[in-house]
């Protein structure tokens, strides 16, 4: 149950920074710690929930939430790729807040 509360904080405080910060850097940062808070609660639902008293079916689920959670895991890092690249493109024209931006084009 510990997890739970600790994924659910996280999540909560990656929240909390996007909705209150103005620095791209800071918004992708929490963007992060939101999806951090989710893998983890993934990977506990999983691990508690998953084993259904030693049948394979309940091994499966275990097994499948995990699988589910590194492909998480993998949609992070492109994600984090990605922003950066905005964020990159966004400094080389001279806006580093989130209220300068207005329009994004190719």
């Amino acid at each position: 149950m510990s997890g739970i509360v600790v994924a659910c904080l996280l999540f909560s405080l990656g929240l909390y920074g996007v909705l209150t910060r103005r620095e791209i850097v800071a918004v992708l940062a929490s963007i992060e710690v939101m999806l951090g808070g989710a893998t983890l609660l993934l990977v506990v639902l999983s691990s508690t929930y998953g084993t259904g008293a030693g049948t394979a079916a309940g091994a499966n689920t275990a097994a499948s939430g995990q699988a589910v959670a590194l492909l998480l895991l993998a949609v992070v890092a492109a994600e984090a790729a990605v922003g950066l690249a905005v964020l990159v493109s966004l400094v080389r024209h001279g806006k580093t807040g989130v209220d300068d931006i207005q329009r994004v084009r190719g």
